[in-house]
């Protein structure tokens, strides 16, 4: 008898090489790790070849992992569209969607609970990290698709029609923060390769402002709470900023910041149903919010 590819297997194992570890996976689809490794052992019989090894850090996959991996996006997307299709109740299955925080605070809630109305059945996942992180994730397959920031384009580029929206850098800081006094002026910063990172060093040095970094994190939550501290000041998107904090005036004496554009990058080439689904319900919605 001929050797063939389960689809319980073949989802599990997509949970692993999205998830990273196996107790996660095993926490997402709803099994033990055991037996989940008993899954993935069964799969591996079928297949014929090893696709994962076990590391310090969780589960990586092996070459003939990676080759699977992608058929077996493919082959759940086929499947759980034909579901959906016949039972006439719109697309299912589970997509794993990247978006920073600052986005994810302020448009995902509103995004999301559209998108389950119109496809009750599909699951999505959310990770919430820096752009940069979010394109590695992209790379190694561990995202279906994400949110992320870009550079604005000069007026006439022809990238400007793949941006869903623009949201302007502005400066942060705690009402009457001693801070904005301080030379160098305290920064608290994401990652170096963030686009407000870089925007905020390099205006400040054209300026000739002395400044030092404070505080880095990739964590909203971390940079909204020392500039809420008043011991630095922050470059956030707007949508970002919270009531209780300050935007500085553009007459403040520090460098004006640039906008960025916020668009949709896929894993895949040839994304799946759902994610092509959700990509163009988010380019409906998310210009108007």
């Amino acid at each position: 008898m001929s050797a063939t590819l389960d689809i319980d297997l073949l989802r599990s194992f997509l949970a692993i090489a999205q998830a990273g570890t196996l107790s996660a996976a095993a926490a997402r689809v709803g099994r033990t790790q055991s037996a989940l490794s008993m899954q993935m052992q069964r799969l591996e019989d079928a297949a014929g070849q090893t696709l994962l090894h076990r590391t310090g850090r969780g589960v990586r996959l092996t070459r003939q992992g990676e080759r699977l991996l992608a058929h077996a996006q493919r082959i759940l997307s086929s499947h759980d569209e034909a579901l959906a299709d016949l039972a006439g109740t719109g697309l299912a299955g589970t997509l794993c969607l990247g978006c920073p925080d600052d986005y994810a605070a302020a448009f995902l809630p509103h995004l999301l609970r559209g998108f389950a109305t119109q496809h009750p059945l599909a699951r999505i996942d959310v990770l919430c990290a820096p752009s940069p992180r979010l394109r590695e994730r992209l790379a190694g397959h561990s995202l279906d698709m994400a949110l992320v920031s870009v550079p604005v384009p000069e007026v006439g580029a022809t990238s400007q029609a793949t941006l869903l929206r623009r949201e302007p850098l502005v400066w942060v800081a705690s009402p009457g923060a001693e801070a904005l006094q301080q030379r160098p002026l305290p920064l608290a910063l994401s990652d170096p390769d963030v686009l407000d990172h870089r925007a905020a060093c390099e205006g400040l040095a054209r300026a000739g402002l002395p400044y030092r970094l404070a505080y880095a994190s990739g964590s909203l939550t971390g940079l909204v709470a020392v500039v809420r501290a008043g011991t630095a000041v922050a470059v956030l998107t707007r949508c970002a900023v919270p009531p209780d904090l300050m935007v500085l005036p553009e007459s403040a004496p520090l460098p004006p910041l640039p906008q960025v554009g916020l668009t949709i990058e896929h894993a895949s080439a040839r994304p799946a149903p759902l994610a092509r689904a959700l990509a163009a319900h988010i380019a409906a919605v998310l210009p108007a919010l």
